[in-house]
């Protein structure tokens, strides 16, 4: 089975490759998913962040409040470090289980990472596809989707690699700048190719 990563930079349209794949069958993890089920109320991340940031990033009912979170690391760069270091190894180890139960006979699956350039993980996969589209893209699609200020949208934008390095680095590359459709198409054709 191949191990296919998909990665980009946020509101680059990974999601929406995501849904396509998994409408051609074929099976695919993300690891923001992953990232959430790891810092649940009660386990070793959660625990570990509340030891290293204290009590104001957790709701009432003891679950991580992500605004307050987002709001820290973005602006605070050794504190965004501090989290991924709790993060990120619990992340990986769930997807290296995901690919190791999967059915001998798949062909390839795909991961949705992230940070894959950025943490260092490219050469665990098979291959990466990189979601990319416009910085400009990006910031309009942010600013829709979390009610953002252009500054904010663009701490976020910095706290990632640009999409041309991640471009350059890709095995495969899917624009998503036009119309769905287009997005769509090019998904098909992409898994037309890793199937053969």
């Amino acid at each position: 089975m191949r191990r296919i990563a998909l990665t980009g930079g946020i509101a680059t349209g990974k999601s929406t490759i995501l849904r396509r794949l998994q409408r051609h069958g074929i099976p695919v993890i993300d690891a923001d998913v992953l990232a959430r089920d790891a810092v649940a109320p009660g386990t070793p991340a959660a625990a570990a962040i509340r030891a290293r940031f204290g009590d104001t990033l957790f709701t009432p009912d003891g679950r991580l409040d992500r605004k307050a979170l987002g709001g820290m690391i973005f602006q605070d760069e050794a504190a965004r470090a501090a989290l991924e270091r709790i993060v990120h190894p619990e992340v990986y180890a769930r997807i290296a289980a995901w690919f190791a139960a999967l059915p001998a006979h798949t062909r390839f699956a795909v991961a949705d990472i992230p940070l894959l350039f950025e943490t260092g993980h490219e050469t665990d996969f098979d291959a990466v596809i990189v979601a990319a589209c416009s910085p400009e893209v990006q910031i309009e699609r942010v600013r829709a989707r979390d009610g953002l200020s252009e500054e904010a949208a663009r701490q976020r934008l910095a706290a990632q690699w640009p999409i041309a390095e991640k471009v350059r680095r890709a095995d495969f590359v899917i624009l998503t700048d036009g119309p769905a459709a287009a997005t769509g198409a090019e998904v098909d054709a992409l898994v037309g190719t890793l199937s053969a």
